[in-house]
């Protein structure tokens, strides 16, 4: 084996296909690779609970692999669910975008447990691709969370959130982000996740960070680390390995920070790069 030790991996549209799959050759190369002594590390905007599917799939419960959700808000050892590394915003800074999103033609929501709350189960559809799309039904299934309404988020929100997550129509995200996030642009960050979100994390964090505090007392160094991601979100760990790989299917400004751009999502992009570097993988 080279010297890659850690694989880190954002998921959609990195290690699922459109379908929301992991496909085959890249599942069987990942499952080879901690048979080989390494750590596989999910790394999202998701929720933990969002992505211990994927983690059981490619048995990293069964190999400490790392959960790195909410864009590194939080780091999980998906083995024995301890929790290595946690920043939330304050009660304060998550009651006050709450607030002051109500201005706007959103669709606030939190998590805590196995909840999600929203301010309306039935006000869910927003228009995506020329559509209506269930945007509640999407996040809230995704991430195994029961549904549960609350008139006003920001008073509910006495505890603190590692996210704010929002949902709207992307013309119009594309039209207010500004005025959106303009109260809490030097506090928190403040960012897209997609077309149809735009969420507030606390200030600094990123998948980078959540990573060097947990690796680096670990005993892994970045020249050891070899990260794949497609998003704009990704671009703080795709700078921070040794390696950074944009899929081909990437942001163009993630594949001008890269060190090299692999194959889409749609290609096993992810195990195509693994078996230059690694023997063994080609299967």
């Amino acid at each position: 084996m080279s010297n890659i030790k850690v694989i880190i991996m954002d998921v959609d549209g990195t290690l699922t296909n459109n379908r929301k799959e992991i496909p085959k050759k890249t599942k069987n190369a990942l499952i080879k690779f901690q048979e080989l002594g390494a750590i596989l590390i999910l790394a999202s905007g998701r929720p933990t609970s969002k992505l211990m599917d994927f983690a059981k799939e490619l048995k990293m419960n069964e190999n400490h692999g790392l959960l790195v959700s909410f864009n590194g808000s939080k780091v999980v050892d998906c083995e024995t669910n301890k929790v290595l590394f946690n920043e939330t915003m304050t009660v304060e800074q998550g009651q006050s975008v709450l607030e002051h999103m109500k201005k706007f033609k959103v669709k606030p929501m939190i998590d805590k447990d196995n909840y999600m709350y929203v301010n309306n189960v039935f006000d869910n559809e927003i228009q995506f691709n020329g559509s209506p799309f269930n945007v509640i039904k999407y996040e809230s299934r995704g991430g195994k969370f029961k549904l549960c309404e609350v008139d006003d988020l920001a008073a509910f929100a006495n505890y603190p959130l590692n996210k704010i997550l929002t949902a709207g129509d992307p013309d119009y995200l594309q039209e207010h982000y500004k005025e959106m996030m303009e109260p809490f642009k030097d506090t928190l960050n403040c960012m897209f996740t997609g077309p149809f979100y735009f969420e507030f994390t606390a200030k600094g964090i990123d998948k980078a960070k959540a990573l060097d505090t947990v690796l680096i007392p670990m005993g892994y160094k970045k020249d050891e680390m070899i990260a794949f991601g497609d998003g704009h979100n990704d671009a703080s760990m795709v700078e921070y390995a040794g390696i950074g790989v944009a899929m081909e299917n990437a942001v163009d400004d993630l594949k001008a920070i890269a060190n090299e751009i692999t194959l889409s999502n749609e290609e096993d992009g992810i195990a195509y790069t693994l078996s230059k570097y690694i023997k063994g993988l080609e299967s």
